[in-house]
């Protein structure tokens, strides 16, 4: 009887040669066992992707737009932020400066007054203007002490100079800026300037304004002129165009009161 051969011989043989064969491929002491190129990939349509890259293009959309609503939220409360820090800002600046309508507001100055001859109602009234404006929240005394600032000249320089001793020893107190402006008004207005007002007074005429313009600076010149009633009546019938106060002489009932003379005189330019 011959001997049989064992059928896992021929098996073990097999997988014997072909590890061989790998472990030389690996080594670079063989040729690679598969050495066609493989084929080029062509690119998939939209329609044909699969459903969870669709679902996944979805949630990145939708986070997106919470992260847009995130930061417009933001920008909100970043600019109640910014609003709540300008009021505490301007709050702040407006103690240091006195000023109440803000640090971007500009008021012009008065002009230093130097006892010049009509000039004191135009301090006082610019004096005016910026404490209201600018130094609302100042101590009384710093006001005062402010508007003599503006007051120079050798002319009255020594009444300055007797008003702040006064101020400082504490022999003179003023409630009110505007208790002090009144005092200075009369000190340097009275008389001399009256007599300044009444001269411009007298000089004014229509020329080529409207009546509308001419009334409103006849207006101002009267102010502090001393002419009151009829006089004051007169110098405006002089001052007007020729035209238009024959008409007014000829209506039948002449106006009374000079701003009957204002409204009629207008009225009867606009028809």
């Amino acid at each position: 009887m011959g001997l049989e051969e064992d059928p896992l011989s021929h098996t073990e043989i097999s997988l014997s040669s072909e590890y061989e064969s790998e472990s030389e491929t690996s080594t670079g002491s063989a040729l690679p066992l598969y050495t066609s190129p493989l084929p080029p990939l062509s690119p998939l349509p939209i329609d044909s992707l699969p459903t969870y890259l669709n679902m996944s293009q979805i949630n990145f959309h939708e986070v997106i737009c919470q992260q847009q609503e995130q930061l417009v939220a933001m920008q909100v409360q970043i600019q109640a932020l910014l609003v709540a820090g300008g009021g505490a800002a301007g709050r702040m600046e407006r103690g240091m400066t006195g000023s109440n309508m803000g640090p971007h507001v500009e008021v012009a100055k008065p002009a230093i007054f130097n006892r010049e001859a009509g000039k004191v109602g135009g301090f006082v009234t610019a004096c005016r203007l910026y404490l209201r404006m600018k130094m609302r929240e100042v101590t009384v005394e710093e006001q005062v002490f402010w508007i003599l600032s503006h007051v120079q000249g050798r002319s009255v320089d020594i009444w300055k100079e007797n008003v702040m001793e006064e101020l400082e020893a504490g022999e003179m107190e003023y409630e009110t800026a505007e208790e002090f402006l009144t005092v200075l008004k009369k000190e340097f207005g009275g008389e001399e300037e009256e007599a300044v007002k009444a001269a411009e007074l007298r000089k004014m005429e229509q020329g080529g304004k409207t009546m509308e313009e001419f009334v409103q600076e006849f207006k101002r010149a009267v102010r502090g002129s001393g002419y009151e009633g009829r006089p004051l009546v007169e110098e405006f019938k002089k001052g007007m165009n020729g035209g238009i106060m024959r008409k007014l002489m000829e209506a039948e009932n002449l106006p009374a009161s000079i701003e009957q003379w204002y409204r009629r005189a207008m009225a009867l330019e606009r028809n």
